[in-house]
């Protein structure tokens, strides 16, 4: 017989959650990946550098352990607590291997050392990371610390979460009045860094324009399809929609733009707005540049890339009439599903990208001067290793990032030790402080179990800075190409040919197949979403799929979509599966995790609890208990309580409070006095507040204990008397 899942049950389960997953993990895990892949990826982005017959290939990078350069040239490896004691920054040496062709011959390969990379705290380049309680106890660490920060120059710094617009999806909106433009379809095109956007606007006498970077005024759609390889009206149409009503839609464009008709004639129009008084094939051959390099660079930025983003600039075109028409409404820009967070390893690549490519520079630079001077070459004397070295260590002591950030590094704050979990788990949104925003600080419905209800700031920042919930996890990403080959696999026909096929069926039978996107990007239809979406779902629960793959379906009177995401920086969080009004997780599952045979993960392998992300969360109807549990329901909760954070989950009877009485307790948990970390006799801060006799609370929730509050306890109970 089954047993249904009791109190405690549900407990031991966030319990196994907390205790696998410990509360910082993903700032460890964004790092983790960006050090064993990211970091290569970029390397290989740039493959190396030519100069007259000299020609260096970069290859394999490797980064070493954490290590200090002495006075006297000699060099060690060094720990976190040496590191603080002596102002020094906690980063390992970062080595290239190089090979060196002179006139198309090799002539040998070598490990050259370009810089010191910063080591997070517990990372896998960390020697702490695969210590156990008391080695840290004698390297004079607190085996409580949660890591997931940076040491540089004796300070404790941590790169906080950046919470931004999802890349590479299409958002529609309707504008207001006083714009030129009625309606605009905008795209955040994220390639190598770049990240440029781009977008579709319908105008008042209802043409439609591209928006592109660089170009100074808007150009006609049918120029820029015309430009991108589509040379007949029918072509360009058919990558648009096979719809008979859009179409009509797309008449005052076509007549806008019928005195250029040929691919040519396109882009000397487009060049003609970038380069002024140039010759015709200076200006076409700086269209087709634009075209390539900045035009949605997420999509390839060579020539035959180009088929592929005059498609994917007919699904803008679509999705805008579509909402033109009123048969779709505008996206949500606050819903979760249309947001990313950008962690450390994310912020980093972006950072280390920008700093390897004036190395790079560089190093061209010192090849030249010797090749020209006729001297040997040896790739090792001329890197100036200090290049990388200090333009890291820099942004992350400043907090000032590439593209005008300011405030992504922080000083970690140490007043105690929830406010130093708190820290690591924070959300910082990118828009300005100084005007109302009201929807952006808005609680969105979307945000449950993902963004804790009660902790933010009062005041100019409140709703802007955020805290995750308890049981929210990041996602680092899947590839996405092996997916894509996935899908095709499963019955997805690709786009250019399914436009072709609908155009040749009549009228009332087109557009019965759903359309399926990857990461925003329409790669096809399918006949059966219903099959597809369930068997994606199945393959996840058996093990066979990432359990960080999500997809959704969403049907309404005109739209079929198959939305499936696999890339880094969704909140998704952990549901318990519900069949036949049955949840699978039940109490025998649950001993086997207390007799230690089980681990958390266990539950994700078997297929009886899997994460969802906002979009696929549209998809499911959630049973708070498992009382409530109906055949209807798809998933229960774990716990209602994983819908707060670390500071509102130790607040004894919340539910009693009024609401604003709870964000401040989060905020003063914060300042309460105690001892933040147990190795404080060791530690040389230039600050700390310790208080002489702290307390345990009398009163204490489930949590206060699982988050370890109990052995790092801060302020006094209060005594009253009663006279």
């Amino acid at each position: 017989m089954r047993r249904i899942l009791t109190l405690e049950d549900r407990w031991d389960l966030i319990r196994a959650y907390i205790k696998e997953n410990g509360l910082t993990k993903q700032h460890l895990a964004s790092y983790n990946d960006f050090v064993t892949h990211g970091l290569q990826r970029i390397i290989y982005e740039f493959g190396g550098l030519e100069v007259k017959e000299v020609k260096i290939r970069f290859d394999k990078v490797h980064i070493g352990a954490p290590m200090v350069k002495e006075a006297d040239g000699s060099e060690r490896n060094i720990l976190p607590m040496e590191a603080r004691l002596r102002n020094l920054s906690y980063a390992g040496p970062l080595y290239i291997t190089m090979t060196k062709y002179v006139n198309g011959i090799r002539e040998g390969t070598s490990k050259v050392f370009v810089g010191y990379f910063p080591i997070m705290v517990k990372s896998v380049l960390c020697p702490l990371s695969k210590m156990g309680e008391d080695e840290l106890v004698a390297n004079g660490e607190d085996p409580r610390d949660p890591g997931g920060y940076f040491i540089i120059n004796g300070s404790e710094r941590i790169l906080v979460a950046q919470e931004d617009l999802a890349n590479n999806h299409v958002l529609v909106d309707v504008l207001n009045g006083s714009s030129l433009a009625t309606h605009v379809a905008k795209v955040l095109s994220s390639a190598a860094g770049l990240r440029i956007p781009s977008s579709v606007e319908r105008l008042r006498d209802g043409t439609l324009h591209v928006v592109i970077p660089s170009v100074a005024s808007r150009i006609p759609l049918f120029i820029v399809m015309r430009a991108l390889g589509l040379e007949s009206d029918k072509q360009i149409v058919e990558a648009i929609t096979w719809d008979p009503e859009i179409e009509v839609e797309l008449l005052p464009s076509l007549e806008a733009a019928s005195d250029i008709q040929t691919i040519e004639d396109a882009l000397d129009y487009i060049g003609g707005k970038i380069v002024f008084g140039q010759p015709r094939p200076r200006r076409i051959e700086r269209a087709e540049l634009v075209l390539d390099k900045y035009f949605l660079p997420h999509l390839g930025t060579r020539p035959e890339d180009r088929i592929k983003k005059a498609y994917f600039l007919g699904q803008m075109v679509e999705k805008l009439l579509e909402l033109v028409l009123g048969r779709r409404k505008p996206d949500d820009k606050d819903h979760y599903a249309n947001k990313r967070l950008r962690l450390a390893g994310d912020l980093l690549a972006s950072l280390f990208r920008v700093m390897f490519k004036r190395f790079c520079q560089d190093l061209q630079y010192q090849l030249e001067k010797i090749w020209d001077a006729g001297r040997v070459l040896y790739i090792e004397n001329i890197v100036r290793a200090d290049l990388i070295t200090e333009r890291l260590r820099h942004a992350l002591a400043t907090g000032n990032w590439t593209g005008g950030k300011v405030g992504v590094s922080q000083l970690l704050d140490r007043t105690n030790y929830l406010s130093t979990l708190s820290h690591l788990r924070r959300v910082v949104s990118p828009l300005s402080r100084s005007q109302p925003h009201f929807e952006a600080r808005d609680l969105h419905a979307t945000q449950w179990g993902r963004i804790c209800p009660n902790e933010s700031p009062e005041g100019p920042n409140c709703g802007l800075v955020k805290n995750l919930a308890l049981m929210a996890r990041i996602t680092v990403g899947v590839d996405e190409a092996e997916i894509e080959t996935k899908l095709y696999e499963l019955g997805v026909v690709p786009i250019q040919r399914a436009r072709r096929e609908e155009r040749g069926k009549p009228e009332h039978e087109r557009g019965k197949r759903a359309k399926v996107f990857l990461n925003g990007r329409l790669i096809g239809v399918h006949e059966d979403p219903a099959f597809l979406v369930n068997y994606i779902r199945e393959e996840r629960r058996k093990g066979r799929l990432s359990p960080e793959v999500n997809v959704a379906y969403l049907e309404t009177e005109y739209v079929k979509e198959v939305y499936v995401n696999c890339d880094a920086g969704r909140i998704v969080r952990p549901l318990i599966i519900v069949k036949g009004g049955k949840p699978l997780v039940t109490s025998e599952h649950v001993n086997k995790l207390r007799r230690g045979e089980w681990r958390w993960d266990d539950f994700i392998e078997h297929g009886l609890i899997e994460y969802l992300d906002p979009m696929e969360e549209e998809n499911a109807y959630i049973a708070l208990n498992p009382e409530d549990v109906t055949p209807e329901h798809t998933h229960l909760e774990v716990m209602p309580t994983a819908i707060l954070g670390v500071c509102a989950s130790i607040i004894p009877y919340a539910e009693h409070n009024q609401s604003p009485r709870n964000s401040y307790e989060a905020a003063m948990a914060k300042q309460a006095l105690g001892f933040s970390a147990s190795n404080m006799l060791l530690r040389m801060d230039s600050r700390g507040h310790f208080l002489h006799y702290p307390q345990k609370p009398l009163a204490q929730t489930r949590l206060l204990d699982l988050i370890g509050y109990n052995d790092r306890p801060a302020g006094q109970n209060m005594v009253v008397a009663v006279l």
